[in-house]
């Protein structure tokens, strides 16, 4: 169904300028460091660098007040519960809507939430039930924002993996920073100067994106919210290497992620103090910024299978901590897990934004959003009675085990292996898609003929 949705799909940020080719990226801009991309990216990096602030202000506020690791675990789970339940109907908001505005407003919404609970930690004012309940709130209005940034990317970059690649490194080296900043305010003020900062970011994050001048995007008309939810479900569904990883990312989820994160920092910590895990820690970080800095580099034909083959790197880290390898050999481990991760997340970021229609790119990465972290409650919840039934090493020696087999998985389906980039080895414009093509690597941007409700715009 062609047409403009309502509520200003379809539309560009800018007055005057409505609709836009499906055929071509929308009004990207020829090359990657444009004002409005540079806007972007100071925009996630900066709170990506707020975000990393947070757990740190959290926990020494916490405790500071008389909560134990109990409160600090629930006020975190409040905002990842409203997060992964909500973050499919934002999706469909992002698909209905300015994606610009929807992702200020959800600036706007945290800047007051941790603006208040400055000013609860700064009194003294410190009440479990209202600090969980800002939680609720940012991860509420995180589920609004994050559907938009998959499709905010393809249209101010023609060069997608690049841009993707570049974010990648700025969100993985102010992952870095935020920790070792959010430990320095609270050394020299108190975790409400953190909870202040982290309020800056988003102001400044908010800033950027209203500055912020985005091309049209290609929509199709709303259905109504019910059928909109239903349509992206349909087109998710149509995809076969989309729900296939998926649903092999879920396992990793629940037999090697959500596990490893309780046991390795109990394993190390317990071996050999803290400071070993916040160096394993550090290395992680710095291994994601190599494999983001490699994927600038490298431009495979087939992304995803390049992807699973980095991927296997992600073995070496609960590996070398299940085997009990002294700190040098973890520190390595990390560094190739970073590595093999960043580099898979930036071809899979690529594949989803450049093979997925944009009338429902967003609801697309709300429902990649949701499956991916849906097993990693699970996995953690497990963690513990694993490790009692046949100790943590043991557990943690079979996650590497299991990110092998996840791997060989993955290239195990032909739709995911096979997929072919958009716009063949150049990575520059897409190739026009093939009629009635399925999951074919050139059928970026025309519905698959299962759905014939989205149908190509034409400009």
């Amino acid at each position: 169904m062609s047409g403009v949705a309502s509520g200003g799909s379809g539309e560009s940020d800018e007055p005057g300028i409505r609709g836009g080719s499906a055929g071509a990226r929308p009004g990207a801009p020829g090359g990657l460091w444009s004002r409005d991309f540079g806007l972007f990216f100071v925009a996630r990096a900066i709170a990506k660098l707020g975000d990393t602030m947070l757990p740190v202000a959290l926990a020494a506020g916490m405790l500071q007040h008389g909560y134990g690791a109990g409160a600090v675990g629930l006020a975190m789970a409040a905002t990842a519960a409203c997060f992964a339940s909500l973050v499919i109907f934002g999706g469909v908001f992002a698909d209905r809507f300015s994606t610009r505005l929807l992702m200020i407003g959800a600036d706007a919404v945290r800047l007051v939430t941790q603006s208040l609970a400055a000013v609860f930690f700064l009194t003294g004012h410190v009440v479990l039930w209202e600090i969980c309940l800002i939680g609720a709130v940012n991860g509420a209005a995180a589920a609004v924002f994050q559907p938009g940034v998959a499709s905010t990317v393809p249209r101010l970059a023609t060069d997608v993996q690049k841009a993707n690649g570049v974010i990648r490194v700025a969100e993985s080296g102010a992952q870095l920073a935020g920790p070792a900043v959010a430990g320095v305010l609270v050394g020299l003020a108190s975790p409400a100067a953190v909870f202040a900062a982290h309020a800056g970011t988003y102001a400044l994050s908010a800033l950027c994106l209203l500055l912020l001048r985005l091309p049209p995007g290609s929509r199709a008309a709303s259905l109504g919210f019910r059928k909109d939810l239903a349509v992206g479900w349909r087109e998710f569904r149509a995809r076969t290497w989309l729900w296939g990883v998926i649903a092999i990312w879920c396992v990793l989820m629940i037999t090697v992620t959500g596990p490893a994160t309780p046991l390795v920092a109990v394993t190390v910590v317990e071996q050999h103090g803290s400071g070993a895990y916040g160096l394993v820690n550090s290395a992680l970080g710095a291994g994601t910024v190599i494999g983001g800095v490699i994927a600038l580099r490298l431009r495979p034909r087939r992304m995803l299978r390049a992807g699973a083959f980095a991927l296997v790197g992600f073995a070496a880290f609960p590996a070398s901590v299940g085997a009990q390898a002294g700190v040098g050999l973890m520190v390595v481990g990390a560094v190739v897990a970073g590595a093999g991760t960043s580099f898979w997340a930036v071809m899979w970021a690529t594949s989803v934004q450049t093979q997925v229609p944009p009338d429902v790119l967003n609801r697309i990465h709300a429902y990649d959003v949701a499956g991916s972290l849906a097993m990693l409650p699970v996995g953690q919840a497990l963690a513990g009675p694993a490790a009692a039934a046949f100790g943590a090493e043991r557990v943690l020696l079979m996650g590497g085990v299991m990110v092998l087999v996840v791997c060989g998985a993955l290239l195990a389906v032909p739709a995911v292996r096979g997929l072919v980039r958009v716009g063949g080895l150049a990575g520059g414009s897409p190739t026009p898609p093939l009629p009635g093509c399925d999951n074919c690597g050139s059928a970026a941007w025309g519905a698959p003929p299962q759905t014939p409700l989205l149908k190509r715009r034409r400009g």
